[in-house]
This record gives C-alpha cells, structure tokens and sequence, in this order.
C-alpha cells in the first residue's frame, strides 16, 4: 500500500423502533467515526447511518444457509427471485440474501432499511427529470470474492472497492448493521455501474486466503485497487461519499493548470494540502517522477502541474521546480535540491502532511483522526456560515500561520454542519455547546476533554489568548487528567 494511506448518502425517514440492545459495550469514543474505516473494531461511526452507533462486531461464525421467502428489495420493484433469474455473472456473482443466509429481512424492515438509505421525497412533491435521485433497482451487484473468483473479478473492473469484513453474528443488531452495509455497497455500485467501478466482500474467516494474497489486514475496512495501487478508504462509510471517493480514484493523480482561470481555482483552495510542478511537458523524466509520487496519495491529497511559463511566473516556478502548500497557508515551501526524484517528493510529503490547522472531512475522517499529537487533539468547532463561527475560524487561521513553524502544534478544524448526525453527541460527550465557537483538548482514548472557557459568546477570544492557551496545552499545564483529578477529590 502506498503511503498515503486511505482519502459521503444522507439518510431521512422515520427512526426505526429500538431493537433490545446486544451485550454492553464500553462507551465509545466520540470521534470513533466507523463501523469502516481504519480504526478497525475499536472506534464505530454514528455518521454511518441514521440508527446511530453500532457496536464493534466481535469475532463470530458464518451465517447459517438462506430459509423463508425472499421480499420485494424495495416499494414497487419486483422480488428478488435468483432462483427464477439468471445470474448476471454466474463465475462471479452472488446474491445480496444468499449472502445474508438466515438475515434476510421481512419486506416492512427492509423498506424501512430502503427508506433510511435513500431518503424520501418531500410530500406532494414528484420527482423532476435532473433531480430524480438513484433508487435501488433491486439487481445484486456486490460480490463474494473468494478463492475461486478474484482473478476474473479484478480482470472485470477498472476499479474494485472490497469491503474486508467478519462474518456478521446472528443477533438482531449485527444482522441489520450488515444489511445496510451491504445497502449502502449496492447502491454505490448501482450508480458506479457504468463507470467500471466493481464492490465486493471478503469475508475474513472463509475467505482468509484470500485475504492474505490481497493484503487485506483491518477487518471492517475498505480496500480500494486501481492498477498497481491499494488505496484504504478513511472516510465515512455512507454513498455519497463513497461514490465521491471513488470519482476521484478515477481521476489522473495529477491535474493540469492551462490558464488563468484553472489557475485562480487553484489558488482558492485552502483547506487541505496541495502541490503544484512546472515542468517542461509530460514526456519530461521530472514530470514522470511526479506523477508516480502524486499516485501514492492519490485521491488524499491533491497534485497540480503546468507546462505554462505564464502560469509558472505568476507563482514565481523555476522549471522543474515543486511547491508544497500547507492547508490554510498563503506561502509554500519549495522542495529542495530540484529536480526530485519521486522518492524524494514521496518523503517530503510524509514529513510535511500534517498542518498546523487541519479540517475533518467526511471523506478523509479516519485518517485525520487516528493521527493524534500524544493521544490528543486540539479540536476547534466553528460553522464557517454562521458570523461568530466565521470570525473565530479567521483568528485560528492567523494563529496557524504565525505558528506554522511549531512541529508540536496541530489543530483540527471541525465545521459541525458537516457532521449534523454528531452534533448531539458531541455536545452530550463533551458538555459544550456546539451553536457558539468552542476550541478544546480531546483524549483520543477514553473522550476525556478540557475547553477553553468563553465567558461571553460574543466576545471571542483574540489571537494572542488563543496563543497564550494553547501555550498552556503544549506545556502540559492545561491537560485532560486535571478533571480526573478533580472528580477523584470530589469522591474522596
């Protein structure tokens, strides 16, 4: 795997009844963000779907075999009967309920399902040719990789997303939790269908061989190949942004800047980190080592090239020469000793990838997240559309570029509109208020936390108490234990 590591469908409805929860469980972290992802078995995701958080699924044995009639996928789409069908793909395809065995669900649960995943219409609204969101078709597209299939199976698609799972166990809570997985896959896969896009599940006791030759090690992830690459994906297991995800996998690792305009878009991006070469064309020995490195961070991370010395000028490029621009820095850091090789670009960007301020993204969460500073993190909340939010972002900008230069400060910028599912959450977690600023200390461990305190919403902190705050972070005097201490005086 290369060493970018891993890089969004809103659910609505009625909330289903409660089922009687399984066995207890620890509390779980409040950026424990997936059932999916790389934080595998000891962090879940209350973003994955609109039934909240789901427990980490303990090692357990294959479902027993399929029994009862099937029910319609879906409102008004026929059975799913494999039995009076073909097979699309008989060498490599299986049903979703033959997979599922004993979880296939009563039709009343799975439209329920259907209506979580995909949403409803508003009432007395029809939907309008270039707004009719993808409904489930009912045709079984995600397959069972095993021994006998993957060759012609990674012959067939451009691109293969696998899901690396454990068999689910057959309590009510990890039965659903599968179906919906196994949903969400198939609706991606519907609408990727046409784009070579292919979804499949590896299920990690029977086909553990399998899994051994594809190099798939974190249950409860998913695996993205494309050519030679292995991409882990670090994002929200829900989609949209998964489809998102993937439309970018299929993009060119490198995008080329041509004129004024493509340029100016360049410039407007700040959030995350970029590159930018000037290279004399692609046929160019430098421009090729280029390309291989933006591969291995290809879709995370974002590369630019152009062959224009207009366009060089204007961001003052020497011929073969590479900018790096840390998120929400208006100056980058030129790579030394042109022209690099990739090795050399590869190596800078590994050191070089963490800003000052980063933001959680939907599609790049996991990996944000479990890079911590020591088992913490400096988390700021701020809605960039709200004046207040907006205002106290701008400051934690002006505190990161005047800091850029500390390798210990890191701080991660949550917008809390991109995350409307936790809101609640982490404002019962962390006993804040999410609808004003807040900026605190998070143990990624147990979700202890410390915040600066705001005595006035509308007078915000200025940039030199925000620095003389996280000052005090750096320096261990304002640190997550204090409350435990506190708490233990209370018992005593």
């Amino acid at each position: 795997m290369g060493p970018g590591g891993g890089r969004r469908v809103p659910t609505s409805g009625p909330a289903p009844v409660p089922s009687p929860p399984p066995a207890p469980i620890p509390p779980p972290d409040p950026f424990a963000l997936g059932s999916v992802g790389s934080l595998s078995g000891t962090q879940q995701c209350p973003l994955s779907t609109a039934l909240g958080p789901s427990p980490p699924r303990p090692h357990r044995e294959p479902l027993s075999g399929d029994s009862g009639p099937r029910a319609p996928p879906c409102p008004g789409h026929p059975p799913l009967d494999r039995e009076s069908r073909p097979d699309p793909d008989p060498a490599t395809s299986m049903g979703t309920a033959d997979r599922m065995g004993a979880a296939a669900v009563p039709g009343p649960r799975l439209a329920l399902l259907l209506l979580l995943l995909l949403g409803t219409p508003r009432p007395g609204v029809r939907g309008e040719d270039g707004l009719d969101f993808p409904e489930y078709d009912g045709v079984d597209r995600v397959v069972n990789v095993n021994a006998k299939n993957y060759k012609n199976i990674f012959k067939k698609y451009e691109v293969l997303a696998l899901l690396y799972h454990e068999p689910p166990e057959d309590d009510k809570a990890s039965q659903r939790q599968f179906e919906m997985e196994e949903l969400i896959l198939e609706l991606a896969a519907q609408v990727l269908e046409d784009k070579g896009v292919g979804f499949g599940l590896v299920d990690s006791e029977k086909d553990a061989a399998v899994a051994k030759k594809l190099g798939l090690t974190e249950e409860d992830s998913i695996y993205v190949f494309k050519g030679d690459e292995v991409i882990e994906y670090d994002g929200e297991f829900s989609a949209d942004t998964l489809v998102e995800f993937l439309l970018d996998v299929l993009e060119d690792p490198v995008e080329l800047i041509e004129g004024e305009r493509e340029l100016q878009a360049f410039e407007n991006i700040e959030d995350e980190i970029k590159l930018i070469g000037y290279f004399k064309s692609k046929d160019s020995e430098h421009y090729k080592a280029y390309e291989d490195a933006a591969e291995e961070f290809h879709p995370y991370i974002p590369f630019f090239a152009t062959f224009d010395s207009k366009v060089a000028k204007k961001l003052t490029l020497k011929l073969n020469e590479i900018d790096f621009y840390e998120a929400f820095m208006e100056e980058p850091v030129t790579i030394p000793d042109k022209p690099n090789s990739e090795e050399e670009i590869v190596s800078f960007v590994e050191e070089h990838r963490r800003s000052t301020l980063r933001k959680l993204k939907p599609e790049s969460m996991y990996e944000t997240w479990e890079d911590d500073m020591d088992g913490i993190h400096i988390v700021a909340f701020a809605e960039e559309a709200d004046p207040d939010g907006y205002e106290f972002l701008e400051t934690l900008k002006s505190v990161a570029q005047d800091n850029t230069d500390n390798p210990d400060l890191s701080i991660i910028w949550i917008d809390p509109d991109d995350f409307p599912l936790l809101v609640p959450y982490w404002e019962k977690t962390f006993d804040i208020d999410l609808s004003a600023p807040q900026i605190g200390v998070v143990n990624v461990t147990d979700a202890d936390s410390v915040w600066l305190e705001m005595d006035d919403e509308e007078d915000l902190p200025s940039a030199e108490e925000l620095e003389d705050w996280l000052e005090d972070v750096l320096e261990g005097e304002i640190n997550t234990e204090d409350d435990d201490e506190e708490e233990d005086d209370d018992d005593d």
